[in-house]
């Protein structure tokens, strides 16, 4: 037989597509070619599974082997196919059967010593094989628990293709010792975007879900935007003095959220194993991941993208969480506008050369920023030292089309002395509020059944103004507010979904829709604009 074939997966994005492996020995001077529009990384696997093969104790046949890797005209990167490539060369020489790869999934890289490595995007390629047909897969073993998260997939873990032909051959299984050196390595580069909420550690080197509401003093009236921004999904923009709480309020909006459901830990567990960001002995992320870059972070870094195809950025591994841009206007403001269209559809289309991918970027956006450089502006201009052009500029790196499409935002005031020395016993934990936001989040889900929607923030405005009415009477704030230009046609379906979200928090006894007071609260929210009773005091 000098013919065989086996499968492997090549990554699009998050997507897989399956990628059938051929090898062919013909009679002639001995060369390997491989063919069908590999990348660098994936050229150079030539030279590893020879390597691979010959230190594994297997001979390498002396003829001419020609790899074709197919769909041709699919762009194809990185080491996952080695193993694959290895499987089909010993079985075109007859050292394993072909009929039996020719029906397995085969992913992994291969060491020089015949050691199999870890490689990103396990979970989207088993998915992929598992939409294809594919019953059997093979994983280097450090991913074999994320494999086994698909279900009506058979996973094999090997150590080494030493094993994995002992297990195709009926042989012994040599035991091979766990390779200590390659536990699943995160990308280096992306490692520092995955916070608290994806498993790593966060600014502080505390888990998200141990930092406490209760810990925040004061800020009654920014604790109960974070409520209904969590019970909502809905962004928000936190502007105050700095030291007034605005990053100790956003580090604790991941644990207000409610677990993943799991659709969406399949979701956002594909996106982190793409991006190499799984963390050790936990494959399935199941919690809102939180996601904080640093403000020098570029274009790439933050929507996606890259050299040749592109890769997962800030606001896909903040997918189905919580995307938090401290200090926002001193992001770049092409970054910043990137996010216009990510906010609206849910996903981001990159464009390269390479190819076109879409990405999901479903995210809560949290915008944190002091009202002028210093930060000093806004306390009657008492020691502020910036004049009126810097003030204006500053603030105007927030474009109007970006904060439009911020449901809520909240002047965040200095903590007085009284506040912040005086125990609270009023302040509630973020149990207290995680268990309102997942009852609103239940009513919500209830209201929505049978539609696509999965929460107030993405149900389309016509819907809102046709489908579920509000009281009558309940929109004459927002509607002069737009007669006076402070209120455009985008903001009023966001006003909307707010009054939909405090009414979900609120007792819906006898109160099915939402009221005036309920737009009110919206309107103020959005706007800042106080015209009716505080915004601050318990929910109905």
């Amino acid at each position: 037989m000098a013919f065989a074939r086996t499968c492997s997966v090549a990554l699009l994005g998050v997507d897989g597509v399956v990628v059938e492996v051929q090898a062919d020995l013909e009679p002639g001077v001995a060369a390997f070619t491989l063919v069908g529009l590999p990348d660098k990384a994936l050229t150079e696997a030539r030279d590893r599974v020879r390597a691979a093969v010959a230190n594994s104790g297997e001979s390498w046949p002396q003829r001419k082997l020609t790899v074709g890797l197919s769909p041709a005209s699919v762009p194809k990167s990185g080491s996952g196919f080695d193993l694959a490539v290895a499987c089909a060369v010993l079985a075109a020489a007859e050292r394993l059967d072909p009929d039996r790869i020719a029906d397995l999934l085969i992913v992994g890289e291969l060491g020089l010593d015949g050691r199999v490595r870890p490689v990103r995007g396990v979970l989207p390629a088993v998915l992929a094989a598992a939409d294809a047909g594919y019953r059997e897969v093979v994983v280097p073993e450090q991913t074999a628990s994320e494999a086994a998260l698909v279900p009506g997939v058979s996973v094999l873990g090997v150590r080494s293709l030493r094993q994995l032909v002992a297990v195709l051959t009926g042989e012994a299984v040599p035991d091979e010792p766990p390779d200590r050196d390659a536990p699943g390595r995160p990308d280096p580069l992306l490692a520092g975007l995955a916070l608290p909420g994806t498993g790593v550690r966060g600014l502080a080197g505390t888990p998200a879900h141990r930092r406490d509401m209760a810990d925040v003093a004061g800020q009654y009236e920014a604790r109960r935007a974070l409520e209904i921004a969590a019970a909502g999904g809905h962004h928000l923009y936190l502007k105050g003095p700095p030291g007034a709480g605005k990053t100790m309020l956003a580090e604790r909006l991941p644990g207000l959220l409610p677990p993943l459901r799991p659709e969406e830990a399949l979701e956002v567990t594909a996106v982190h194993s793409v991006a190499g960001l799984l963390p050790p002995g936990r494959p399935l992320i199941d919690t809102a991941p939180y996601c904080a870059p640093h403000h020098s972070t570029t274009m790439p870094a933050v929507i996606g993208g890259g050299s040749g195809l592109p890769r997962p950025g800030a606001v896909s591994l903040a997918h189905r969480g919580v995307l938090f841009l401290d200090e926002a206007p001193e992001f770049p403001v092409r970054v910043l506008d990137a996010l216009r269209q990510p906010l609206e559809s849910g996903e981001v289309v990159v464009a390269r050369a390479a190819g076109s991918l879409r990405l999901p970027a479903r995210f809560l956006l949290l915008l944190a920023a002091n009202p002028c450089p210093c930060g000093r502006w806004s306390r009657r201009g008492e020691g502020c030292q910036c004049t009126p052009a810097m003030v204006g500029r500053y603030q105007s790196r927030l474009s109007g089309p970006l904060l439009d499409r911020v449901d809520l935002q909240v002047e965040v005031e200095p903590v007085t002395r009284a506040q912040l020395l005086e125990r609270d016993t009023a302040a509630e934990s973020t149990a207290a509020v995680a268990a309102r936001v997942a009852e609103a989040r239940l009513r919500a889900a209830a209201r929505f059944d049978g539609t696509p929607w999965r929460g107030n923030a993405e149900v389309p405005g016509h819907e809102l103004r046709t489908r579920w009415r509000t009281t009558p009477g309940a929109l004459d704030d927002a509607e002069r507010e737009m007669q006076r230009g402070l209120l455009t046609a985008r903001g009023l379906d966001r006003v909307l979904r707010v009054a939909w979200t405090v009414a979900d928090l609120a007792d819906l006894a006898g109160h099915g829709r939402p009221d005036r007071a309920d737009v009110r609260t919206a309107l103020v929210l959005r706007t800042g604009v106080q015209r009716g009773a505080p915004l601050g005091g318990p929910f109905r």
